[in-house]
């Protein structure tokens, strides 16, 4: 069992046409570095960590927990999706509900990359979890979320301000299984 319930962890890699998904190991660390103490990575989250203190406290295998995939581009990390169960979120409307969240390096925003992992992850996750809602939280001042929401397939449910910002909170309904699907888990 996972935070997303009874979901083996990690997956096979997704592969897309131009990226994969996989579970994070060690040759990952100095890019999950550069991603979180990225200053453009955490325009909209709060600011980045200080470098030195992510250098001395980073596990040698970094993000290593269910529902986080690192996405690979040409062989090296250049994002991260993160799928985990909204348990304590500040709405109630996301409690209980996956919750979807992603990171990429600067180098390669603008090139649908981010478009296309959360995509994959989504598929990936109707496959194992049919019929679970998805919920999304970004400030409504990152114009890029807010239209990566849309592409998704995320509605707004509700606005409201948090961390000194408007903040918006999208949901993707569940993709109801075809009729005659066996989703019982074995």
């Amino acid at each position: 069992m996972t935070e997303l319930g009874p979901v083996a962890w990690p997956p096979a890699p997704i592969k897309t046409e131009r990226l994969v998904l996989r579970g994070p190991e060690a040759r990952d660390r100095a890019a999950f570095i550069e991603l979180y103490s990225s200053p453009e990575v955490h325009t909209y989250l709060g600011g980045p960590r200080p470098r030195d203190e992510l250098e001395r406290e980073m596990p040698e295998v970094p993000g290593r927990r269910p529902g986080s995939f690192v996405v690979e581009l040409g062989g090296a990390m250049v994002g991260q999706i993160l799928l985990r169960r909204a348990t304590e979120h500040r709405r109630p409307a996301a409690v209980g509900k996956a919750d979807l969240g992603y990171l990429f390096l600067p180098r390669v925003w603008g090139s649908g990359y981010a478009t296309e992992a959360c995509a994959a992850a989504l598929d990936w996750f109707d496959g194992v979890l049919p019929g679970e809602p998805v919920v999304l939280t970004t400030q409504t001042a990152n114009v890029g979320s807010m239209r990566l929401a849309a592409k998704l397939g995320f509605t707004e449910v509700e606005r409201f301000h948090a961390w000194d910002a408007e903040q918006w909170l999208g949901l993707r309904p569940p993709v109801t299984p075809p009729a005659g699907t066996d989703t019982t888990w074995r």
